[in-house]
This record gives structure tokens, C-alpha cells and sequence, in this order.
């Protein structure tokens, strides 16, 4: 009978050494993002053809987005995706600790990413910026008269915003809850220099969030 330390707990009955195991873990989160990728690709080009059907629309629509709110997110993820990699690498070097702490940043980076978009799009809904029939801008706020933005295709505008950020948003939620679940099973000693392979996959799929965000942000804010 094979000893524990030849096969260890965490190795599945149908790989011969946890280095396989690895891999085609992490080939399969390869092959989920890249579907990921299609699913946010076919938003881009949606982005695309109505920019260049009405530029004159996206330039004025774009300037009801705080760049400020927008920057700040782009700030919040960057530094997630720094803490993500550190975690990384202390899981690599069996420093239980520092996994732990950066696990436990990043969830909260994530937190405040979303408490960032909650306040803008509390503000847009207050002033009537909504998707459906009742989409209608009104209200004044930082000097800027919101019923002026009432125009022919703005609401496709702020359709396609919505859709992509919240979609956008929707994958930080799964994020945070992936790393709720790794940072309690990184406490209870489960990842070691062997065996970090959800850590690494959780990593990589966060990634990926960062930066489809840092795409988005210069399309609608910025341009």
C-alpha cells in the first residue's frame, strides 16, 4: 500500500503526482477565462459599433461619469492584484501568515470596489439614470443640469455602462466569495509550498477582473 507521503491528501485518485494535478487545474482555469474573455469581447464590440455610430453621444454621456470614483476603483484593483500575488508567494515559501493577511486584504480591497460603484450608481438612479422606460434624467448636482443629458441615445449609453460594470461587478462579488473560502481553509493550514494550486487559480481568475476593469475604465470615463 502506498504511504501517505507518496500520495498525499490533496492529490485526486486519478493524477500520479501533484504536478499533473496542477496543470490541468490550472489549464481549465485557462479554458475558463479564455470564455471570459469571449463573454466581455462581444461587450467591447457592442461598446465599438455604438461609439462609432454616435461619437458625438459617448463624448457628451461620458462626462455624467465621475473619473474620480472610476480612478479610485482602478487604484483599489491594482493594489488587489498586488496583495493576490503576494499571497502567491508566501503560499509558495510555506508562510502561513502573510498568505493569510494578503488573502484577507484583497477580500477587502474587493469590498471597497464595490462600495465605490454602490455611491455612483446610487447617484445616477437619484437622478433618474436608469435602464427601461424609466430612464429620465433630472436634478442638478456639482453644477451639472442632468435633464440637459436627456438625448437620443443616451439611454443606449448608459444601458451598455450598466451592462459591463455590472457584469464587471457581478464577477468581483464571485471573487470576494472565492477568497472568503481560501483565506478560511489558508487558516485551518490547508496550503503549503506542495499544495496552493486554488490559491494560484483564485489569483489568476482575479487577475483577469483587474483587467478588464482597467480597460473599461478609460472607455467609458476617459474617452
Amino acid at each position: 500500500m502506498a504511504s501517505t507521503a507518496e500520495h498525499p491528501v490533496h492529490l485526486q485518485h486519478h493524477f500520479v503526482s501533484s504536478d499533473q494535478q496542477f496543470d490541468a487545474s490550472k489549464m481549465g482555469m485557462w479554458l475558463f477565462l479564455i470564455t471570459e474573455i469571449l463573454l466581455f469581447s462581444g461587450m467591447f464590440v457592442t461598446y465599438t459599433v455604438y461609439r462609432v455610430w454616435y461619437p458625438e453621444v459617448f463624448d457628451g454621456m461620458a462626462v455624467l461619469l465621475d473619473w474620480r470614483l472610476g480612478g479610485l476603483n482602478t487604484l483599489v484593483l491594482l493594489a488587489s492584484s498586488f496583495t493576490v500575488a503576494l499571497g502567491i508567494h508566501y503560499a509558495q515559501v510555506d508562510n502561513k501568515k502573510g498568505l493569510v493577511t494578503n488573502l484577507i486584504l484583497t477580500f477587502l480591497f474587493a469590498c471597497v470596489f464595490l462600495v465605490v460603484k454602490y455611491f455612483e450608481y446610487s447617484a445616477k438612479i437619484e437622478h433618474g439614470i436608469v435602464l427601461g422606460d424609466g430612464f429620465a434624467p433630472h436634478g442638478v448636482s456639482h453644477g451639472v443640469d442632468y435633464a440637459t443629458y436627456d438625448v437620443m441615445f443616451a439611454q443606449q449609453f448608459f444601458s451598455i455602462y450598466y451592462v459591463m460594470t455590472g457584469i464587471h461587478g457581478f464577477h468581483v462579488l464571485v471573487g470576494m466569495g472565492l477568497f472568503a473560502w481560501i483565506t478560511i481553509r489558508a487558516m485551518k493550514g490547508h496550503f503549503t509550498s506542495a499544495y496552493y494550486t486554488p490559491v494560484e487559480l483564485c489569483g489568476l481568475y482575479w487577475h483577469l477582473v483587474d483587467i478588464i476593469w482597467i480597460f473599461l475604465f478609460p472607455l467609458l470615463y476617459l474617452i
